[in-house]
C-alpha cells in the first residue's frame, strides 16, 4: 500500500533484526539489486554467552527457577516463558515470593511494556518475565543471564532469546530448564547451534529420567534424512540386506500398473467423447 504512494526515483533501505526468506521475497518485489549489510551471519551466537542446560521435572521448574533466583537476587535476569498466560503466572509466583519482577508480552498495552523496560533498565526491577515475541529486538545494556523457562517451539528463536545477553563483547549466561517433553526441542537447537550443551541437573531437582543427546552436536541430523554413511535403502539392524526389495518391487510393479489403467480410462474417455 505504501510503495505505490512513493516516487518512481527513490532510494529505498529496508532495515530488519532478520532476514526471513519472507522479508528477503517482499525486499525483492520492490528493490533493485540491493546490497545487503549483514553484520553476523546468520544464526550467530555471540561466543561470550555460555550454556546449560538444567534437566527437571514439569512439575519442579517453577521452584528450580525460584533456587537459580534466589542464588544471586540482585542479578537482573530475563526469563522467556512460552506463553501469555504462563508469563503472567510465573510473574505473580515470582511476586509472592518477594522478587521485583515485571511482565511483558502481547497482552500488555504499549505503555504497560514501555515503562516495565524502563524498570527494569533502570534496576527497579531485577526480574522481567517476556514471551519470545515481545522481546524481540530488546536492547539491555550488560544483561548478566536469560532463563529459558520454556524451550522455544522453533530452534531459531533460541537464538533471538539468548541473543539478549553477551551481546557487544560482554560476558552472558544462558540457562535453560529443560523437561522430559522439551527433549526433542534441545535436540533441535543442538542441530542448529552445532555445539555441545553443558547439562547439569541441579541438586534437590534431579529428575526421575536420564536426559540424553546421543551423538555430538556436529555429527546430529534430522530425522529421516540420509548423512552420507548409508545407503537409502539399507536394511534394519538384524534383517537381512534383500529384506526389503519384494516391497520396493511390488510398490513399482503397483505404480507401474496404476498410470497403465488411468492411461486406459483416459483413452476409453476420449473414444466416448470422440
Amino acid at each position: 500500500r505504501i510503495v505505490p504512494l512513493l516516487p518512481k526515483q527513490r532510494q529505498t533501505l529496508l532495515f530488519s533484526a532478520t532476514l526471513a526468506p519472507e522479508i528477503t521475497t517482499l525486499a525483492a518485489q520492490f528493490m533493485r539489486k540491493p546490497r545487503e549489510v549483514q553484520i553476523a551471519r546468520p544464526n550467530a551466537v555471540a561466543v561470550g554467552v555460555s550454556h546449560r542446560v538444567h534437566p527437571v521435572d514439569a512439575e519442579k521448574k517453577r521452584d528450580l527457577l525460584l533456587h537459580l533466583l534466589a542464588a544471586d537476587s540482585r542479578r537482573q535476569t530475563l526469563v522467556f516463558a512460552r506463553t501469555k498466560h504462563g508469563s503472567d503466572k510465573l510473574c505473580k509466583y515470582l511476586d509472592q515470593h518477594g522478587f521485583r519482577v515485571a511482565a511483558i508480552h502481547g497482552n500488555k498495552s504499549q505503555g504497560q511494556r514501555t515503562r516495565a523496560l524502563a524498570d527494569f533498565k533502570a534496576g527497579k526491577t531485577t526480574v522481567l518475565v517476556a514471551t519470545d515475541i515481545a522481546a524481540r529486538g530488546l536492547d539491555i545494556v550488560q544483561l548478566p543471564a536469560v532463563v529459558n523457562y520454556d524451550l522455544p517451539m522453533v530452534a531459531q528463536d533460541y537464538i533471538h532469546s539468548i541473543g539478549r545477553t553477551g551481546r557487544a563483547g560482554a560476558e552472558g549466561l544462558a540457562l535453560s530448564l529443560v523437561s522430559r517433553e522439551e527433549e526433542g526441542r534441545l535436540r533441535a537447537i543442538r542441530r542448529l547451534l552445532k555445539q555441545d550443551l553443558a547439562i547439569e541437573p541441579i541438586e534437590g531437582f534431579e529428575p526421575a529420567w536420564n536426559l540424553r543427546l546421543d551423538g555430538p552436536a556436529s555429527a546430529m541430523r534430522k530425522p529421516g534424512r540420509n548423512n552420507g554413511n548409508a545407503p537409502r535403502n539399507s536394511a534394519k539392524p538384524g534383517k537381512p540386506s534383500h529384506a526389503r526389495r519384494p516391497h520396493a518391487q511390488r510398490g513399482k510393479e503397483e505404480h507401474s500398473a496404476g498410470n497403465k489403467r488411468r492411461s486406459n480410462w483416459r483413452g476409453n474417455a476420449n473414444s466416448r467423447k470422440a
